[in-house]
């Protein structure tokens, strides 16, 4: 058994059962957001798994395999989206050094 049980994303409607209509508008945009746009569903399903692996969601990262896969997206495809996502993640944190670089700068003046 672990933290994260696989069945509990199909329980995820019950974070609504004490605010149902705020539930409701958010699954309405959590939708809208998926559908054929400017970009595709299949696009839109690579985005959303590249994002669900570097904020490390396991029910994301399920569910967004599951729409890449169904989107006719192959594994080549969404590795390169996940290292794509994930090479923008350490960069992020990288340059972030640049303030311990500042810092250091003042405190050594």
């Amino acid at each position: 058994m672990s933290y994260y049980e696989e069945q509990d994303l199909h329980n995820f409607d019950k974070v609504g059962e004490h605010a149902p209509e705020l539930y409701e508008k958010f699954m309405a945009w959590y939708q809208a957001c998926q559908e054929e746009g400017a970009l595709s569903k299949r696009e839109k399903a690579l985005i959303g798994l590249a994002v669900a692996v570097t904020i490390q969601c396991p029910y994301c990262i399920d569910a967004f395999t599951n729409s890449s896969l169904e989107s006719g997206s192959n594994m080549e495809q969404m590795t390169e989206a996940m290292h794509l996502a994930s090479a923008i993640r350490g960069g992020a944190s990288l340059i972030h050094g640049v303030q311990a670089h500042n810092a250091h700068d003042k405190i050594s003046m």
